[in-house]
């Protein structure tokens, strides 16, 4: 997870005096993404599958580069099922997500994903358009258990009634329905009650309570599953930068989780671990890079305007934080006009919308910055252009530039 601020920073020197206008552009770095996306599946241990989320984000170069590393990708709308197959036809899939379509329902059984079923009447649609087509799908049940481990996150979406997954009251009647559909084949349950985790001593105490739930279900109703999915969840610390989720320590950990067992034949059986991440793969490697355009004093208060703002990256306002930064200076000033700087002051830095909630970054001491600099901002490669309004104002995009791999991958 260490950034190679070097190669950002000279891609991002590249771009902009390549640039005929104020920069604005993303930068990823795939070598980068392969080194991490390889270390994070290697210190897994066997019994554990690692999917990619992508939501996160589904600019193809990524996906490329993940494919081979990684056992499959997660998909949360038919638009990405289709966006998936149209790249990688065999590669293992997961459907998720609430309100689905029949449409899209149809399009997960053509392609041959593992749905995650959110509710009992997304069951019996299901089961309706698999005997429709004839096909069997490979399906589990989305679960929303109330669990004393569950810990405060800043984004919880289980442990109490909301839209996402099934209630424990709801269960029997699924598990009745799917005795009465052999089309549809139950492959296990899936948890996902919270994102943004960064210790790692307490996600390993909230799986282990997965872990002790599905063990329960399985000797109550007699299951015999194949894997327990447990989400994502992991976050990305954008205010300790320094201080992130401890993998290494939380892959050893996982080692020490009893799964559920039992006994077919001579052998014991038990289910796989699968993991669906999508920011805590892909933040790392991704940069905005924006060129200052005007740097304006306001009381005590002096902010500094970029080209682009939360159209573009939008990661510090959904996020609600202070986005790092690094300046890249820029010598080169060929306008005949003056150069505003602010030097040894907290500057507050703000896109080009007609909003006061275009900030990207609030009060951070500088030592020097002037109209004509470079901002540098990482851990931008996960839920950052991909959830922002892209066309508000109809600004131009940013450019996309994509570092490719040259190094061997671990």
């Amino acid at each position: 997870m260490k950034l190679d601020w070097e190669r950002a920073i000279a891609a991002a020197r590249d771009a902009h005096a390549a640039a005929d206008s104020p920069l604005c552009a993303y930068l990823y770095d795939l070598n980068a993404l392969a080194q991490h996306a390889a270390r994070l599946r290697a210190d897994l241990p066997k019994h554990c599958d690692l999917f990619y989320a992508i939501k996160a984000n589904s600019e193809l170069p990524l996906l490329t580069t993940l494919a081979p590393l990684l056992d499959g990708f997660e998909a949360s709308s038919g638009g990405e099922i289709a966006w998936i197959r149209r790249h990688f036809a065999q590669l293992p899939l997961i459907f998720s997500g609430p309100g689905k379509l029949d449409s899209e329902l149809e399009l997960a059984i053509k392609h041959g994903a593992t749905v995650h079923v959110e509710s009992l009447h997304e069951l019996e649609r299901l089961a309706a358009l698999a005997r429709a087509s004839g096909q069997s799908v490979s399906l589990l049940l989305r679960v929303n258990p109330a669990l004393a481990e569950l810990a405060t996150t800043t984004l919880v979406m289980g442990g109490k009634p909301t839209q996402f997954g099934i209630a424990t009251e709801h269960i029997p009647a699924c598990l009745e329905r799917l005795q009465q559909e052999p089309a549809l084949i139950l492959c296990g349950f899936h948890f996902h009650l919270l994102s943004h985790q960064l210790n790692a001593d307490k996600h390993l105490q909230l799986l282990a309570a997965y872990l002790r739930q599905t063990r329960q279900w399985c000797e109550q109703y007699g299951l015999h599953i194949e894997h327990i999915n447990v989400g994502g969840g992991i976050g990305v610390n954008y205010r300790e930068p320094h201080q992130q989720f401890d993998w290494p320590r939380f892959s050893r950990g996982l080692a020490d989780l009893p799964l559920p067992e039992w006994r077919a034949g001579d052998s014991r059986c038990q289910p796989r671990l699968r993991f669906e991440l999508g920011r805590f793969v892909s933040a790392f490697c991704g940069y905005y890079a924006t060129e200052v355009v005007d740097i304006k004093d306001a009381g005590e208060r002096t902010f500094a305007v970029v080209r682009g703002g939360t159209h573009h990256f939008r990661t510090p306002a959904a996020q609600g934080h202070s986005h790092p930064f690094r300046i890249l200076a820029v010598e080169d000033w060929p306008r005949i006009y003056r150069r505003p700087a602010v030097r040894g002051r907290p500057v507050t830095v703000v896109g080009q919308l007609c909003t006061p909630k275009d900030v990207l970054a609030s009060d951070t001491p500088v030592e020097r910055l002037r109209v004509g600099d470079l901002l540098l901002f990482p851990y931008a490669g996960a839920y950052a252009w991909h959830i922002s309004h892209h066309d508000f104002l109809r600004h131009p995009h940013p450019r996309h530039i994509y570092l490719p791999a040259e190094q061997t991958i671990f």
